[in-house]
């Protein structure tokens, strides 16, 4: 699984929008502080706003602004909706599995598998709210901690 610019881009966005709640931002300042083109954010923005995460204003005040919140937004649920399935190898994919010739008996699919569920599991457990409050860790020692949050 490679995350493209698409959906790279389209989380600087979600960021951006997630940090200004209730605010319409116009797309040449979600360009400018994303570093995104506006002819390829339009599309993302598009796109995002078909999938419900965004929604638009017209007129000279108009823009976008994030119309879920952002503890509604799952990173793994966007990143699926962006750019498809999260399993490196199509035989290790649950959404568009790909059988191969080489599959039985195959040593490297468990391998793809484990992949394919850890990225699953940090994904899916990270929100957008996670993102904005920094709570997204890394390894410690032997032991996976995906996000820090308060109890």
């Amino acid at each position: 699984m490679k995350v493209s610019s698409k959906g790279e881009y389209a989380l600087r966005a979600l960021i951006l929008l997630g940090n200004h709640p209730g605010k319409v931002i116009g797309i040449q300042e979600i360009a400018e502080k994303t570093m995104v083109s506006i002819h390829y954010l339009e599309q993302l923005l598009l796109q995002l706003k078909k999938l419900g995460y965004v929604a638009s204003k017209r007129g000279a005040k108009g823009g976008y602004i994030l119309q879920m919140n952002a503890e509604a937004i799952n990173i793994g649920e966007v990143i699926r909706q962006l750019e498809g399935p999260l399993s490196p190898m199509g035989c290790a994919s649950i959404t568009k599995y790909e059988p191969c010739a080489l599959e039985e008996g195959c040593q490297l699919k468990p391998l793809w598998t484990l992949v394919r569920d850890t990225i699953a599991y940090v994904l899916e457990r990270t929100t957008l709210e996670d993102l904005l409050q920094n709570r997204v860790t890394k390894l410690e020692g032997d032991d996976l901690v995906v996000i820090k949050r308060d109890a």
